[in-house]
């Protein structure tokens, strides 16, 4: 049974075309505080324009994209992120040539205001909130190591660590297992469950099995619209994504 959220996402009849083919079409989609969303659906289905369309990276042709109950889809990029959406791209971006530490004090310095003020002074509490995000990510061990060193699981986990010291309300993850061992995958499993409720989450993948250890509710996309949600129990056995994505083993075969 899927938790009841007080509403902080909404999209409305969002839409975009390119050059005549349209991406997105019509979506409707909420996502309420806390939660933990997964976008499912094949290549082409509109999900990584979705998450494009919530961040301001793509502008929509025609609907309505509302955060925390006011519009900004005529927001600029930089405007979004603002207003507390952070988003991991499927190539992660982080700073190679420093240490851990070193992009950690970079993420946290890129928070304005008091917090921002807070760390010029070097005071032990920034110092502390450093040593508790990389425990939460698992990079702990690797703190003085640069990040060109990490594995592929690693620095992906070091980039979520980056929007999480920004302290985003809601956080677009596109593809995160991508190119991750077994091992990575289910650390990342851990590390999603263990921020659900803490930040919302919209989650954009194609591995199944990470899907169901994770997911909250499920949305399926197809052609741009919305095909199904649900529980994972739920869309599973809507015969229309078993039919059109699953197969007939269902969600936790795929």
């Amino acid at each position: 049974m899927t938790t009841a959220h007080e509403g902080l996402l909404s999209l409305r009849e969002a839409t975009v075309s390119f050059h005549g083919f349209v991406a997105v079409d019509h979506l409707d989609l909420d996502v309420g505080a806390g939660e933990l969303r997964c976008l499912i659906g094949p290549n082409g289905a509109g999900k990584t324009t979705t998450l494009d369309l919530i961040c301001g990276k793509s502008k929509i042709t025609s609907g309505e994209i509302s955060f925390k109950g006011a519009p900004i889809h005529m927001l600029n990029e930089f405007q979004i992120a603002r207003t507390g959406i952070g988003r991991k791209f499927q190539v992660p971006s982080v700073f190679r040539q420093l240490s851990v530490r070193e992009n950690l004090c970079i993420g946290r310095s890129r928070n304005p205001g008091v917090l921002h003020n807070l760390f010029q002074f070097g005071l032990s509490t920034d110092r502390e909130w450093l040593e508790e995000i990389a425990v939460l990510v698992g990079l702990q061990d690797e703190m003085e190591t640069l990040a060109a060193h990490l594995s592929h699981g690693q620095t992906q986990w070091l980039e979520i660590a980056l929007i999480l010291a920004q302290n985003p309300a809601l956080i677009l993850m596109d593809e995160p297992t991508a190119g991750m061992t077994a091992h990575e995958t289910t650390k990342t499993a851990m590390l999603f469950n263990r921020l659900r409720g803490k930040h919302t989450l919209i989650v954009v993948e194609h591995d199944m099995g990470f899907v169901r250890d994770i997911a909250e509710t499920i949305s399926v996309m197809h052609q741009g619209k919305l095909l199904a949600q649900g529980s994972t129990e739920e869309v599973s056995h809507d015969p229309r994504v078993r039919e059109a994505y699953l197969g007939s083993g269902g969600i936790g075969h795929a």
